[in-house]
């Protein structure tokens, strides 16, 4: 039995440094502070966008040894929901083990926790913290920490069913009224997480696929309607090699289960497995692999009606985004179909925002019912907002539109590409430079 998720609640990062990490949500993307937890040995930062949250996590004692992490059984702990004091752990988490920042944790709500403990125990799965509750003067949470089959990434299962706070037991409400939280707010609209997406090694999807759907009861989602059921959404020529396979978890778009936010009935976030091809050569999806130690979370899809606002107002803010080759608006099949879509390419260039039409139209309307009726969606992608090239943001704004880009992903896939060999250049360089240095001096 698969494990009843009612909504995505927040995307925990861990960082070496919480306060750069947070500055730059509230200052570059317009995320709002609005929860804080400060121990001793660590603290949690929430920050808000629509329903989209963050939660920035840094432990400050890094001799700290507790072995947080390490797989929950019988024998450490006793199944029953116990009241957690304010002790130097992260709450609704553990402590990533990873020498480099990170996004590892995807929190979901669901209706009771120890049954979905007790099934998904039954299962196999293992746990990093078991049912525990956390209460204060608006009531209890209770959750659990369930370690997922894609490297460092976790889930913890959150029951706010009793609970009425702004957001969870242990944080302090905050209220932030300088203009560093809300500049740029009306023209920066994000409404949720849209999709999320893993680098994992090669040949590792199917296993990924199985788990999620055993577990949590994901669904496949095809990216492309000719998308063979075994092999995901393949490109392998001029230099690409890459394997995509997505999934939803469809549950809660067919029981229509209701947003705290606006009482807005939650989107559908979809997940993506990336794999390189071995035929290819290097690629980013490798050096993901690399830098970030294993698996893990590559980049959070935002979502926001209005891309070209958006994009205008965090590019002036200091975000950088990825550019795709100046030809890809002058080619004369791209140009027809921003034009057709409505959009000034000349704009979209501006910031290298991409826009693809859905595939999965029909064949068979007429060249003016498909113009009038044309859907798309719309996208960029942001530079790594951590040192390490390990995690990115994506902005993209869908017109009807259900898929990623598809026709845009050659394009994305270079323009990333670039960033990744000018960077192994430079760094390259350092290294020639230390060592030249380095010779001089004897």
């Amino acid at each position: 039995m698969a494990a009843y998720l009612s909504r995505l609640h927040h995307i925990a990062l861990h960082v070496g440094n919480v306060d750069k990490t947070t500055f730059d949500l509230l200052t570059k993307f317009k995320f709002n502070l609005f929860a804080v937890r400060r121990t001793r040995e660590s603290r949690q930062y929430a920050l808000r966008k629509g329903s989209a949250v963050f939660v920035v996590n840094e432990r400050l004692n890094r001799t700290f040894t507790l072995n947080e992490g390490a797989a929950w059984s019988p024998r450490h702990s006793s199944v029953t929901p116990q009241t957690l004091n304010d002790d130097s752990r992260f709450l609704y988490g553990v402590q990533d083990n990873s020498c480099v920042d990170t996004a590892c944790n995807v929190c979901f709500e669901v209706e009771d926790v120890e049954s979905v403990f007790n099934s998904l125990y039954k299962q196999g799965c293992d746990f990093l913290v078991p049912p525990t509750s956390v209460v204060d003067d608006n009531g209890r949470v209770t959750y659990s920490v369930v370690k997922s089959i894609v490297g460092n990434v976790c889930h913890t299962l959150v029951d706010r069913t009793k609970y009425k706070g702004e957001f969870l037991p242990g944080f302090q409400d905050v209220n932030v009224d300088s203009a560093v939280s809300t500049d740029g707010e009306s023209s920066c609209s994000v409404c949720h997480f849209d999709h999320i997406t893993y680098a994992c090694p090669r040949k590792s999807t199917p296993e990924v696929m199985r788990w999620y759907e055993k577990n949590f009861g994901f669904k496949r989602f095809f990216i492309d309607r000719n998308e063979d059921v075994n092999e995901g959404y393949v490109i392998d020529q001029d230099g690409i090699g890459l394997r995509l396979t997505a999934m939803e978890y469809w549950k809660c778009s067919e029981l229509e289960v209701s947003l705290p936010f606006k009482n807005k009935r939650d989107p559908d976030c979809k997940f993506v497995v990336a794999e390189s091809l071995p035929y290819q050569g290097s690629n980013q999806v490798d050096s993901f692999l690399e830098q970030h130690g294993g698996a893990g979370i590559q980049h959070v899809g935002l979502y926001t009606p209005d891309i070209v606002s958006s994009v205008d107002t965090l590019a002036e803010a200091g975000v950088q985004f990825f550019s795709p080759p100046p030809t890809y608006y002058t080619q004369v099949g791209k140009l027809q179909e921003i034009e057709d879509a409505g959009h000034d390419p000349r704009l979209l260039s501006q910031h290298g925002i991409l826009l693809d039409s859905d595939v999965r139209q029909n064949d068979s309307d007429n060249h003016l019912t498909a113009s009038r009726n044309k859907r798309y969606l719309l996208q960029v992608f942001t530079r790594p907002i951590f040192t390490e090239d390990t995690f990115f943001l994506e902005l993209i704004e869908r017109r009807g539109a259900m898929g990623f880009g598809e026709g845009n992903i050659r394009a994305l896939w270079r323009s990333v590409q670039a960033y990744m060999e000018g960077g192994d250049r430079e760094r390259q360089a350092l290294v020639s430079g230390a060592t030249t240095a380095d010779s001089s001096r004897h």
